[in-house]
């Protein structure tokens, strides 16, 4: 198996993304080859700082890095050696397997997106984002970003998409899949989510309707579907909110010693608590729906993220995530188009055309 590894996405680098990349070769024996696209003489550098190349290492030289406030679309069509898009161009020239990119997620969407094309099938790719919950039971949130314009079609295909990253990768028998909307009721939401409703209730999915914000850390739903501008609020806000409630805590706990006292008795839930809730446990979203393995981790990745994201690439492709996907869609189309032609066949009502 070979990754491509985009060496200059993220806060940190390539300090972060090199160490643990040659972390994730340690740990990994799947692993055949990590491409480390970016500039040759700064990855070296970083190589170097770990102790040189182990082996199974290979550097890609790229003279360009798509900053995050530059346009992904316009980045990507200009800057043609971009990191981002020299470490797509090895998966769809199938020499990496898959791909890890901790920069700018619009570039790593509009790079795959382009480069790779979606799935038969697919209209749109779409951000997978695992959550934790207090029920340790994770529940993934599809989209996260990738796409704000959602068609009905497009948010039933994330559902299919999220069911089987569920199954596939979280160990989930028989996801079961929500719809955000405002209220529980089938009648509640907009045109978008009302539509939305009707396709996944005929869908081949364990759909269970409309599901609020305060459903998702519950644990009965395991894929919530909503289009990419709602989830990345989510996303955005949830994460803020651990903050800050991590802020408040620390600040309550200081006010006086004999709090102190306590949290040092507390200290190891502390610690479990933070482990479960990092972003360093998944290292990364899949962005589901392209004709590939792409990873995104989050831009401030350290190096145990990295490694995690890329340990999470060589999962996604040992489990043929993508024949998966597609297999399901088809299943999908098949079961749609046999509805209709029995509707069609179906007699038509006393006193009236047939439906």
């Amino acid at each position: 198996m070979r990754i491509a590894v985009d060496a200059m996405g993220g806060d940190f680098a390539p300090r972060t993304i090199v160490e643990g990349a040659l972390l994730a070769l340690k740990e990994c024996k799947d692993i055949e080859l990590l491409y480390l696209v970016g500039d040759k003489d700064a990855v070296q550098a970083e190589i170097d700082r770990c102790g040189g190349n182990p082996g199974r290492v290979e550097i890609r030289h790229a003279s360009e890095v798509v900053e995050m406030g530059e346009s992904p679309a316009v980045a990507i069509r200009r800057k043609r050696d971009s990191s981002i898009s020299r470490a797509v161009d090895l998966v769809k020239k199938h020499e990496a397997d898959a791909v890890f990119a901790a920069g700018s997620t619009g570039a790593a969407v509009v790079a795959c997106t382009l480069k790779l094309r979606t799935l038969d099938a697919i209209h749109r790719p779409g951000i997978a984002v695992v959550m934790p919950t207090p029920a340790d039971k994770p529940v993934l949130i599809i989209d996260g970003g990738a796409t704000t314009d959602c068609s009905p079609e497009i948010l039933t295909h994330f559902a299919i998409m999220g069911s089987a990253y569920s199954r596939i990768i979280l160990g989930q028998a028989d996801p079961k899949v929500g719809l955000m909307s405002v209220g529980t009721e089938e009648a509640k939401g907009n045109a978008l989510s009302k539509e939305t409703f009707e396709l996944l209730e005929k869908a081949p999915l364990r759909f269970i309707g409309n599901v609020e914000g305060h459903d998702i850390f519950q644990g009965d739903v395991d894929v919530v579907v909503c289009d990419g501008f709602t989830g990345n609020v989510i996303l955005k806000t949830s994460e803020s909110l651990a903050h800050a409630m991590s802020r408040w805590i620390k600040g309550e706990i200081t006010r006086n010693p004999l709090r102190l006292l306590g949290a040092l008795l507390l200290r190891g839930g502390f610690k479990s608590l933070r482990r479960k809730t990092s972003n360093k446990t998944y290292g990364g979203a899949p962005l589901l729906g392209i004709n590939g393995i792409c990873i995104i981790g989050h831009g401030s990745s350290d190096a145990i993220a990295a490694k995690n994201g890329i340990l999470q690439a060589v999962r996604s492709v040992k489990a043929n995530l993508n024949e998966a996907i597609t297999a399901d869609v088809q299943r999908m189309s098949e079961q749609f188009k046999a509805a209709a032609a029995e509707a069609a066949a179906a007699p038509a009502p006393e006193g009236g055309p047939a439906a």
